[in-house]
Protein backbone atom coordinates (compact mmCIF):
# COMPACT_ATOMS: atom_id res chain seq x y z
CA UNK A 1 0.00 0.00 0.00
CA UNK A 2 1.36 3.55 -1.17
CA UNK A 3 0.35 6.55 1.50
CA UNK A 4 0.10 9.55 0.20
CA UNK A 5 0.18 12.31 2.46
CA UNK A 6 -1.67 15.60 1.92
CA UNK A 7 -0.72 18.81 3.12
CA UNK A 8 -3.18 21.46 3.62
CA UNK A 9 -2.02 24.84 4.99
CA UNK A 10 -3.66 27.85 5.33
CA UNK A 11 -5.83 29.05 2.48
CA UNK A 12 -5.54 25.47 0.52
CA UNK A 13 -7.21 25.85 -2.99
CA UNK A 14 -9.78 23.42 -1.97
CA UNK A 15 -10.35 22.16 -5.44
CA UNK A 16 -6.89 20.76 -5.28
CA UNK A 17 -7.51 18.64 -2.19
CA UNK A 18 -10.92 17.35 -3.61
CA UNK A 19 -9.93 16.20 -6.68
CA UNK A 20 -6.15 14.82 -5.54
CA UNK A 21 -7.92 13.09 -2.87
CA UNK A 22 -10.58 11.85 -4.63
CA UNK A 23 -8.41 10.51 -7.60
CA UNK A 24 -6.05 8.72 -5.75
CA UNK A 25 -8.62 7.06 -3.26
CA UNK A 26 -10.62 5.28 -5.87
CA UNK A 27 -7.82 3.31 -6.09
CA UNK A 28 -8.38 1.59 -2.52
CA UNK A 29 -6.41 -1.28 -3.01
CA UNK A 30 -2.85 0.72 -4.49
CA UNK A 31 -3.07 3.79 -2.59
CA UNK A 32 -3.93 5.16 1.06
CA UNK A 33 -4.37 8.73 1.23
CA UNK A 34 -4.11 11.07 4.08
CA UNK A 35 -4.53 14.80 4.78
CA UNK A 36 -2.97 16.55 7.34
CA UNK A 37 -1.93 19.64 8.88
CA UNK A 38 0.14 21.39 11.58
CA UNK A 39 -0.99 20.24 15.04
CA UNK A 40 -4.44 19.09 12.96
CA UNK A 41 -5.26 22.29 13.20
CA UNK A 42 -8.51 23.31 10.55
CA UNK A 43 -7.58 24.70 7.57
CA UNK A 44 -9.53 27.57 5.67
CA UNK A 45 -9.53 26.77 1.68
CA UNK A 46 -9.91 29.22 -0.76
CA UNK A 47 -13.70 27.87 -1.32
CA UNK A 48 -14.75 29.68 1.94
CA UNK A 49 -15.29 27.12 4.12
CA UNK A 50 -12.67 24.87 6.45
CA UNK A 51 -11.29 21.29 6.88
CA UNK A 52 -10.34 19.36 9.58
CA UNK A 53 -7.81 16.76 8.87
CA UNK A 54 -7.55 14.23 10.85
CA UNK A 55 -3.36 13.96 10.96
CA UNK A 56 -0.46 15.76 12.15
CA UNK A 57 2.63 16.76 10.60
CA UNK A 58 4.18 13.10 11.75
CA UNK A 59 2.65 11.35 9.10
CA UNK A 60 5.04 13.08 6.32
CA UNK A 61 7.30 11.31 7.83
CA UNK A 62 6.84 7.85 6.65
CA UNK A 63 4.64 8.69 3.50
CA UNK A 64 5.80 7.47 0.02
CA UNK A 65 4.39 10.40 -1.67
CA UNK A 66 4.21 14.00 -0.35
CA UNK A 67 1.56 16.16 -2.14
CA UNK A 68 1.01 19.74 -1.37
CA UNK A 69 -2.39 21.56 -3.06
CA UNK A 70 -2.09 24.86 -4.31
CA UNK A 71 -2.29 27.41 -1.14
CA UNK A 72 -2.26 31.07 -0.28
CA UNK A 73 -0.11 30.41 2.57
CA UNK A 74 1.44 33.77 3.61
CA UNK A 75 4.75 32.83 5.04
CA UNK A 76 5.64 30.80 1.83
CA UNK A 77 4.39 33.83 -0.29
CA UNK A 78 7.37 35.58 1.59
CA UNK A 79 10.29 33.28 1.07
CA UNK A 80 9.93 31.19 3.84
CA UNK A 81 8.45 28.21 6.13
CA UNK A 82 6.77 27.75 9.55
CA UNK A 83 10.07 25.82 11.38
CA UNK A 84 7.68 22.54 12.05
CA UNK A 85 6.54 22.87 8.37
CA UNK A 86 9.73 23.27 7.08
CA UNK A 87 11.16 20.53 9.50
CA UNK A 88 8.46 18.12 8.08
CA UNK A 89 9.27 18.55 4.75
CA UNK A 90 13.41 18.45 4.74
CA UNK A 91 12.77 15.21 6.61
CA UNK A 92 10.22 13.33 5.07
CA UNK A 93 11.36 10.25 3.73
CA UNK A 94 8.73 10.09 0.81
CA UNK A 95 10.48 9.08 -2.60
CA UNK A 96 8.66 11.29 -4.19
CA UNK A 97 6.84 15.00 -3.14
CA UNK A 98 4.60 17.02 -5.78
CA UNK A 99 3.04 20.15 -5.97
CA UNK A 100 0.04 21.47 -7.57
CA UNK A 101 -0.42 25.27 -8.52
CA UNK A 102 0.72 27.45 -6.20
CA UNK A 103 2.08 24.31 -4.15
CA UNK A 104 5.43 24.94 -5.70
CA UNK A 105 6.01 28.06 -3.26
CA UNK A 106 6.05 25.87 -0.52
CA UNK A 107 8.61 23.07 -2.06
CA UNK A 108 10.64 26.04 -3.11
CA UNK A 109 10.64 27.81 0.31
CA UNK A 110 11.33 24.00 1.97
CA UNK A 111 14.77 24.98 -0.62
CA UNK A 112 12.93 21.29 -2.63
CA UNK A 113 13.07 22.79 -6.04
CA UNK A 114 16.48 24.71 -5.74
CA UNK A 115 18.40 24.06 -9.15
CA UNK A 116 15.59 22.44 -10.46
CA UNK A 117 13.07 22.58 -12.99
CA UNK A 118 9.91 23.61 -12.12
CA UNK A 119 6.46 25.09 -12.63
CA UNK A 120 3.60 26.85 -11.47
CA UNK A 121 0.55 28.77 -12.14
CA UNK A 122 1.29 30.92 -15.20
CA UNK A 123 -0.06 34.06 -13.51
CA UNK A 124 2.60 34.06 -10.29
CA UNK A 125 5.32 33.66 -12.36
CA UNK A 126 7.26 37.09 -11.65
CA UNK A 127 6.45 36.77 -8.00
CA UNK A 128 7.54 33.26 -7.98
CA UNK A 129 11.15 34.44 -9.79
CA UNK A 130 11.38 37.24 -7.61
CA UNK A 131 11.32 34.98 -4.40
CA UNK A 132 13.11 32.08 -6.11
CA UNK A 133 15.39 32.35 -8.54
CA UNK A 134 17.53 29.41 -7.94
CA UNK A 135 14.66 27.28 -9.06
CA UNK A 136 14.53 26.52 -13.07
CA UNK A 137 10.60 27.82 -13.27
CA UNK A 138 9.45 26.65 -16.45
CA UNK A 139 5.80 28.82 -16.47
CA UNK A 140 4.93 27.45 -20.37
CA UNK A 141 4.33 23.60 -19.38
CA UNK A 142 1.01 21.65 -17.91
CA UNK A 143 3.73 19.86 -15.30
CA UNK A 144 7.14 18.89 -15.02
CA UNK A 145 8.58 15.50 -13.39
CA UNK A 146 11.80 15.62 -12.30
CA UNK A 147 12.07 12.14 -10.98
CA UNK A 148 11.59 12.45 -7.15
CA UNK A 149 9.86 15.79 -7.18
CA UNK A 150 7.48 16.85 -9.60
CA UNK A 151 5.54 20.16 -9.77
CA UNK A 152 2.31 21.30 -11.70
CA UNK A 153 0.08 24.65 -13.21
CA UNK A 154 -3.01 25.33 -11.91
CA UNK A 155 -5.95 23.39 -10.98
CA UNK A 156 -6.52 21.04 -13.53
CA UNK A 157 -3.12 20.62 -14.79
CA UNK A 158 -3.07 18.86 -11.02
CA UNK A 159 -5.48 16.60 -12.43
CA UNK A 160 -3.22 15.81 -15.21
CA UNK A 161 -0.16 15.04 -12.61
CA UNK A 162 -2.24 12.81 -10.74
CA UNK A 163 -3.43 10.75 -13.88
CA UNK A 164 0.53 11.12 -14.57
CA UNK A 165 1.64 9.73 -11.34
CA UNK A 166 -0.84 6.84 -11.70
CA UNK A 167 0.23 6.04 -15.15
CA UNK A 168 3.64 6.16 -14.02
CA UNK A 169 2.74 3.61 -10.68
CA UNK A 170 0.19 1.47 -12.28
CA UNK A 171 0.24 1.81 -16.35
CA UNK A 172 -2.14 3.61 -18.83
CA UNK A 173 -5.11 0.87 -18.23
CA UNK A 174 -5.44 1.84 -14.35
CA UNK A 175 -5.02 5.70 -15.21
CA UNK A 176 -7.54 5.40 -18.07
CA UNK A 177 -10.08 3.92 -15.98
CA UNK A 178 -9.36 6.85 -13.51
CA UNK A 179 -10.02 9.42 -16.16
CA UNK A 180 -13.12 8.15 -17.45
CA UNK A 181 -14.65 7.53 -13.49
CA UNK A 182 -13.12 10.96 -12.88
CA UNK A 183 -14.81 12.19 -16.55
CA UNK A 184 -11.66 13.96 -17.50
CA UNK A 185 -9.02 13.50 -20.59
CA UNK A 186 -6.92 10.82 -20.11
CA UNK A 187 -3.09 12.17 -21.29
CA UNK A 188 -2.37 15.49 -21.82
CA UNK A 189 1.75 16.16 -22.46
CA UNK A 190 3.17 17.73 -19.32
CA UNK A 191 4.91 20.08 -22.18
CA UNK A 192 1.81 21.47 -23.63
CA UNK A 193 1.68 25.16 -23.01
CA UNK A 194 -0.62 25.68 -19.81
CA UNK A 195 -3.11 27.99 -22.02
CA UNK A 196 -4.25 28.15 -25.93
CA UNK A 197 -3.82 31.73 -27.31
CA UNK A 198 -6.94 31.85 -29.29
CA UNK A 199 -10.77 30.86 -27.87
CA UNK A 200 -12.50 27.43 -29.10
CA UNK A 201 -14.81 27.70 -31.89
CA UNK A 202 -18.42 29.00 -30.79
CA UNK A 203 -20.06 26.85 -33.32
CA UNK A 204 -19.67 22.75 -34.08
CA UNK A 205 -19.12 22.91 -37.54
CA UNK A 206 -16.41 24.80 -37.30
CA UNK A 207 -14.48 22.41 -35.08
CA UNK A 208 -12.26 19.83 -35.80
CA UNK A 209 -13.23 17.48 -33.52
CA UNK A 210 -14.85 15.46 -36.28
CA UNK A 211 -11.88 15.22 -37.82
CA UNK A 212 -10.59 14.34 -34.55
CA UNK A 213 -12.42 11.10 -34.38
CA UNK A 214 -12.46 10.03 -37.75
CA UNK A 215 -8.62 9.90 -36.94
CA UNK A 216 -8.56 7.92 -34.11
CA UNK A 217 -10.30 4.91 -36.15
CA UNK A 218 -7.98 4.97 -38.67
CA UNK A 219 -4.54 5.23 -36.18
CA UNK A 220 -2.81 2.60 -37.62
CA UNK A 221 -3.68 3.60 -41.46
CA UNK A 222 -1.05 6.34 -42.79
CA UNK A 223 -2.84 9.99 -42.26
CA UNK A 224 -1.86 13.42 -43.36
CA UNK A 225 -2.66 16.36 -42.42
CA UNK A 226 -4.50 17.31 -45.91
CA UNK A 227 -6.83 14.34 -45.42
CA UNK A 228 -7.67 15.36 -41.34
CA UNK A 229 -8.62 18.49 -43.01
CA UNK A 230 -10.59 17.73 -46.52
CA UNK A 231 -12.54 15.43 -43.11
CA UNK A 232 -13.30 18.50 -41.48
CA UNK A 233 -13.91 20.67 -44.80
CA UNK A 234 -11.75 23.58 -43.97
CA UNK A 235 -8.55 24.10 -45.98
CA UNK A 236 -5.29 22.83 -44.22
CA UNK A 237 -3.83 26.95 -43.12
CA UNK A 238 -7.56 27.08 -41.46
CA UNK A 239 -7.81 23.15 -39.84
CA UNK A 240 -4.10 23.67 -38.31
CA UNK A 241 -5.05 27.13 -36.70
CA UNK A 242 -8.25 25.94 -35.36
CA UNK A 243 -7.06 22.49 -34.12
CA UNK A 244 -4.11 24.28 -32.19
CA UNK A 245 -6.83 26.64 -30.74
CA UNK A 246 -8.95 23.68 -29.51
CA UNK A 247 -6.30 21.49 -28.83
CA UNK A 248 -3.33 23.51 -27.77
CA UNK A 249 -0.98 21.53 -30.06
CA UNK A 250 -0.30 21.04 -33.92
CA UNK A 251 -2.54 18.51 -35.97
CA UNK A 252 1.01 16.21 -35.91
CA UNK A 253 1.86 16.38 -32.10
CA UNK A 254 -1.67 15.34 -31.10
CA UNK A 255 -1.46 12.14 -33.74
CA UNK A 256 2.16 11.49 -32.51
CA UNK A 257 0.48 11.22 -29.03
CA UNK A 258 -2.75 9.41 -29.75
CA UNK A 259 -0.51 6.92 -31.49
CA UNK A 260 1.88 6.23 -28.49
CA UNK A 261 -1.08 6.07 -26.27
CA UNK A 262 -2.31 3.39 -28.73
CA UNK A 263 0.80 1.41 -28.51
CA UNK A 264 1.19 1.70 -24.72
CA UNK A 265 -2.48 0.23 -24.48
CA UNK A 266 -1.27 -3.07 -26.83
CA UNK A 267 2.01 -3.40 -24.99
CA UNK A 268 0.15 -3.70 -21.88
CA UNK A 269 -2.84 -5.76 -22.73
CA UNK A 270 -1.37 -7.98 -25.76
CA UNK A 271 1.33 -10.43 -26.55
CA UNK A 272 2.25 -8.45 -30.00
CA UNK A 273 5.68 -8.43 -30.80
CA UNK A 274 7.56 -4.80 -31.01
CA UNK A 275 7.07 -4.46 -34.91
CA UNK A 276 3.77 -5.58 -34.71
CA UNK A 277 2.46 -2.69 -31.91
CA UNK A 278 3.88 -0.60 -34.25
CA UNK A 279 2.26 -0.72 -37.17
CA UNK A 280 -1.07 -1.38 -35.07
CA UNK A 281 -0.46 1.95 -33.86
CA UNK A 282 0.55 3.65 -37.23
CA UNK A 283 4.00 3.97 -36.65
CA UNK A 284 4.79 1.26 -39.07
CA UNK A 285 8.18 0.46 -37.96
CA UNK A 286 9.10 -1.01 -34.41
CA UNK A 287 11.84 1.55 -34.92
CA UNK A 288 9.94 4.65 -35.67
CA UNK A 289 8.29 3.98 -32.51
CA UNK A 290 11.09 3.66 -29.86
CA UNK A 291 12.04 6.54 -31.10
CA UNK A 292 8.65 8.31 -30.18
CA UNK A 293 8.19 6.43 -27.05
CA UNK A 294 11.88 7.67 -26.00
CA UNK A 295 10.91 11.33 -27.07
CA UNK A 296 7.72 11.28 -25.45
CA UNK A 297 7.91 9.27 -22.26
CA UNK A 298 11.50 8.25 -21.70
CA UNK A 299 11.43 4.70 -22.00
CA UNK A 300 11.66 1.91 -24.94
CA UNK A 301 8.60 -0.01 -25.61
CA UNK A 302 10.39 -3.26 -24.21
CA UNK A 303 10.93 -1.98 -21.19
CA UNK A 304 7.40 -0.35 -20.76
CA UNK A 305 5.39 -3.94 -21.47
CA UNK A 306 7.84 -5.15 -18.74
CA UNK A 307 6.81 -2.61 -16.07
CA UNK A 308 3.55 -2.09 -17.13
CA UNK A 309 2.45 -5.35 -18.01
CA UNK A 310 -1.18 -6.61 -16.85
CA UNK A 311 -1.46 -9.53 -14.50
Amino acid sequence: MHRIAVLALEQSVAFDIGSATHMFARLEDRYEVVVCSPDRRPVPTTGGFTIAPEHGLEVLRDADTVLVPGTHYRPAREGRLEPEVLEALTTTNARRIMSICTGAFVLAAAGLLDGRPATTHWKTTDEFRALYPQVRLNPDVLFIDDGDVLTSAGVAAGIDLCLHVIRSDHGSEVANWIARYCVVPAWRQGGQSQFVDRPVPSYPDTSTALAREWALERLQEPLDLAAMAAQARMSVRTFTRRFRAETGMSPGQWLAQQRVDRARHLLESTDLPIDQVANHAGFGTGAALRQQMAAMIGISPSAYRQTFRSA
